[in-house]
């Protein structure tokens, strides 16, 4: 009786094999036609299969395989890990020349969902030419929704988002998977109380550890920490706690990210609510931040001058920072000294620039905000002086025969490179510093889209920017959704758009890196900040240029329907 139960518990998993197997045998036959000759393959002889068309099915079988797999842990009611699930295609594909598989998790598995962003989803499908890009723009919009909302508790007001692969909550990151959902939050109040609970949780990690990037889940949401071993055997002074903080890098552009996604909150659906007890306490770190970290290496009595240190002892991962964790020295310029890069890794020279842009621009818009609601004047006043006094610091220590600096140092050294990790100087633009035609970032981008930037490469596939935290030959698909930001050249946008459709290995997700050399050589199958990048990008082009994507030359806005 046992071996007729086990027998039959075998038939019925092999099941949802045999049915994929059969399905995709028969689809695939009509697939390729020139790459087989005489009868159809289901009535003729394996003989008749060329080597190519012999590859192509191994590489189906291999498909069906995990699309079974699936179907199986389905059966279980159980959710594939995205990490996994991203590494391998699914069906259905495109019917385009790219043929890019459906990367959406089933309906069940998915983090949460939001019936304006699938409102928007099946309004580009209708609209878009490209069907390839049809489907990357289905499977990138929602990949943060989709994949990454860990916890959220709205009667808390407590969001947990991960940044993909890595189970932790990066500032910067969180800022940039949540922009291209700005336009819906008036009209998607759910996905409102989640953007708002995302503040209220970041606004409680800043008030603690303004030096700090990455966090852990908060304590309510009963959810494990993680380990970080890039974060072992390392010192940071002042002190923090592993069991709240991931990583303590101090990168400027993180404190950035969440006046973003604060004010960004407040433009799109007009409430207040969330400035509440924690976010004032966290704006105030961050002012305590911004005047620490322009304060010069040296006093008048060459007394050394460091309000945060990190260090490395034997055996850690992570290099330390320089001159015994306190950074390169820096003279007094105006402009905010950083450590690290949004890629994480050091900097060359303490002044980042187009951190200092962003700062300076979310300072602005943060006033603004503010004093629209009539509140907290002081804290207004000091964010339109301190934007002003950056602003004005760019301008007059980092530019050079109208090209900017990535880096400086206020003694006269000049780093002139870029990064593709925004924020960037190609990316100037769209962090809303400068116009796109201004003659400086116009000189600076023609130089970065070029040899004499040392992170740029090109290759038959793909070309662009990268930077030292993977090789110099691996160019960030990031960088090319900037440098569309950065111009309105058609050429140039249909040129950069071609490469980002064509550097998915197949996957229809945008990954963090791409060789030059190998296009299966890539990091990060799952990268929401990546995908959100890229969807935000499509979106822009649809009411800025919307003839060389869609179908009708008339511009489409998400969230503004009749």
């Amino acid at each position: 009786m046992r071996a007729l139960q086990s027998a039959f518990k075998n038939a019925t998993l092999a099941i949802p094999f045999l049915l994929c197997f059969w399905v995709f045998f028969y689809l695939s036959l009509w697939e390729s036609p020139p790459l087989h000759t005489g009868r159809p393959i289901i009535f003729g002889s394996f003989e008749s299969l060329n080597p190519v068309v012999m590859w192509l099915w191994l590489k189906k079988l291999a498909l069906v395989v995990g699309v079974a797999s699936v179907i199986v842990m389905g059966g279980k009611g159980q959710c594939p890990e995205y990490s996994s699930y991203s590494k391998a295609p699914h069906p259905p594909f495109s019917p385009g020349e790219l043929a890019l598989p459906y990367m959406r998790p089933s309906p069940e598995c998915r983090t949460f969902n939001s019936t304006a962003v699938e409102r928007v989803i099946e309004d580009m499908k209708a609209l878009l030419k490209d069907p390839d890009l049809a489907r990357l723009f289905e499977n990138t919009f929602p990949n943060t929704l989709d994949t990454t909302v860990r916890y959220f508790n709205q009667t808390e007001n407590l969001a947990f988002i991960i940044t993909g692969d890595i189970t932790a909550q990066w500032l910067r990151d969180t800022a940039n998977q949540f922009a291209h959902y700005h336009s819906l939050l008036g009209v998607d109040p759910h996905l409102a109380a989640l953007v708002k609970a995302v503040i209220n949780n970041e606004a409680r990690y800043v008030a603690q550890f303004p030096y700090c990037g990455a966090f852990q889940p908060p304590p309510e949401s009963g959810l494990a920490t993680s380990r970080n071993e890039w974060a072992e055997n390392v010192i940071v002074n002042p002190p923090v706690d592993p069991k709240i903080v991931f990583e303590c890098k101090y990168e400027i552009d993180s404190l950035c990210g969440f006046l973003k996604l604060s004010r960004a909150y407040y433009q799109s659906t007009g409430d207040s609510s969330f400035i509440n007890e924690h976010w004032k306490a966290a704006v105030d770190q961050i002012f305590r931040v911004v005047n620490e970290q322009s304060q010069p290496s040296f006093d008048e009595e060459f007394n050394f001058i460091s309000y945060y240190n990190w260090t490395g002892s034997r055996g850690s991962l992570s290099p330390r920072v320089n001159n015994r964790g306190n950074n390169e020295p820096r003279a007094y310029t105006g402009l905010v000294a950083t450590s690290h890069r949004p890629s994480d890794d050091l900097t060359v020279y303490a002044f980042l620039t187009p951190a200092n842009a962003m700062l300076s621009v979310e300072l602005n818009e943060i006033a603004k905000v503010l004093d629209d609601l009539g509140l907290l004047s002081n804290v207004s006043s000091k964010a339109r002086e301190v934007s002003s006094r950056i602003e004005a610091a760019i301008w007059d220590t980092t530019v050079v025969d109208d090209i900017f600096a990535y880096e400086t140092n206020g003694f006269g050294g000049r780093y002139v490179m870029d990064d593709a990790n925004v924020p960037s100087l190609l990316s100037l633009p769209y962090l809303g510093f400068v116009e796109k035609d201004n003659p400086t970032y116009a000189s600076t981008r023609k130089l970065l889209l070029s040899p004499k930037n040392p992170y740029y490469a090109v290759g038959k596939n793909i070309s662009g920017i990268g930077g030292p935290h993977i090789t110099p030959w691996h160019p960030w698909p990031m960088s090319l959704v900037s440098s569309i930001y950065g111009t309105d050249n058609d050429e140039d946008i249909t040129n950069a758009l071609s490469m980002l459709m064509k550097n998915t290995n197949g996957l229809g997700l945008i990954h963090e890196s791409q060789s030059i050399y190998n296009g299966s050589d890539y990091t990060r199958s799952w990268f929401a900040w990546a995908n959100s990048y890229f969807a935000e990008m499509v979106l822009d082009l649809a009411g800025r240029k919307p003839h060389l994507i869609l179908k009708d030359d008339k511009p489409y806005k998400p969230g503004q329907w009749a």
